[in-house]
């Protein structure tokens, strides 16, 4: 695994558009406001052409100008990392004009993005072997006051902190006045809770009684201690960090630039960590993602899963299952543990966390906090 340069002090920062940009508002004042503060710490800024641009389909621009100026960026030297300026919808489009190969015989740096950004962290990472972070888009940096998820984002991008914590509150529905106030803070209203799943049947998932029990005569990975809300000794994996949005993943699954077996064959000695989350799958769209991906061989070599919330399908039912059955159904053959309601992905705060690197993720069943290691 290739790790790059973390950014040093008065480095620069180069911002790029191959999903969104930032031409439209409150994104275009965050961003000004976020470069300010780049500015303001010391740090050189390199912006490319698509950063302000609204001409494409679910893009900032046309795929191939999109693809030519990720690749581009990428391999100059003139700045130090890469943040992208947002998510999107069609980021997949471009990636035929990415040159992976120039991309994969480059000076690694980091890049940094989520949600539609899935489209080059994961890639960079099974095709190019290079380490990515998944994490906020460049407007997000202009909250004020900043939320500790938006510092460790930077801590991480800066070398200084490779072990993140699960945060307190989480953000149901955002504030109404963002626009009018484009660097408010989350509207954190909800206390995060983990829910689990072990490999000898404890859960604190009531719903997932009645999935586990159709196994209870199949296999001993369900003996469930009924009832049991609280872990008497920790919980403790270690693995390969790889994942993203599910949107993205299952997008990409059967096509060219789907190598994902291969990787997970390459790093078997390791095994595989997969932080998964949703941004418009619903419950039965999440429930056939894990099939697709399951049956793809993807899960193989696998350690455990960190599944964050899913943005759409919180707290409901769809043909009598919930968010976690939509999970775990298909997992439970894997015998490893499944940590769901985690803060990744579209409901925030979201951890940063290194896709392709080592982790050891540890939790009491009340808090947790992943290990990150450069090996």
């Amino acid at each position: 695994m290739r790790y790059p340069a973390f950014l040093k002090e008065n480095g620069t920062i180069g911002f790029v558009a191959p999903s969104f940009g930032c031409a439209t508002e409150p994104y275009k004042s965050r961003f000004l406001y976020a470069q300010k503060k780049w500015k303001e710490q010391g740090c050189q800024l390199q912006l490319g052409p698509n950063c302000y641009v609204e001409e494409g389909v679910g893009i900032s621009n046309k795929p191939q100008k999109c693809g030519e100026e990720l690749t581009d960026y990428y391999c100059d030297k003139n700045n130090d990392c890469l943040i992208s300026c947002g998510g999107g919808e069609l980021m997949c489009e471009i990636l035929d004009y990415v040159d992976f190969e120039r991309i994969g015989k480059a000076v690694p740096k980091w890049y940094l993005g989520y949600s539609d950004n899935t489209n080059f962290t994961f890639l960079l990472t099974t095709l190019c072997d290079t380490a990515s972070i998944y994490g906020p888009c460049a407007s997000s940096f202009a909250m004020e006051p900043m939320h500790p998820a938006l510092e460790d984002a930077m801590l991480l991008l800066q070398g200084k902190k490779l072990t993140m914590q699960g945060y307190d509150m989480w953000e149901r529905e955002s504030l109404e006045s963002e626009e009018e106030d484009p660097c408010a803070s989350y509207h954190l209203t909800e206390p995060s809770v983990i829910k689990y799943y072990m490999p000898d049947g404890r859960t604190n998932v009531e719903s997932l009684r009645k999935a586990a029990t159709r196994y209870a005569g199949q296999s001993d990975l369900v003996k469930m201690q009924v009832g049991a809300n609280e872990i008497e000794t920790e919980i403790a994996f270690s693995g390969r960090l790889l994942g993203g949005c599910m949107d993205c993943l299952v997008n990409l699954l059967g096509t060219q630039y789907d190598q994902v077996t291969a990787f997970t064959e390459r790093y078997k000695e390791d095994g595989i960590i997969w932080f998964l989350e949703a941004c418009d799958l619903n419950l039965m769209g999440i429930r056939r993602a894990m099939w697709q991906m399951e049956h793809a061989g993807w899960f193989q070599h696998c350690k455990g899963f960190l599944i964050g919330r899913p943005r759409i399908g919180m707290g409901v039912e769809e043909f009598g299952i919930d968010e976690y059955q939509a999970v775990c159904e298909m997992l439970y053959p894997h015998h490893v543990p499944v940590l769901m309601d985690l803060d990744i992905g579209h409901l925030p705060p979201s951890m940063p966390l290194l896709c392709g690197s080592m982790a050891r993720v540890v939790s009491d069943g009340t808090t947790y906090r992943v290990e990150m290691t450069l090996q």
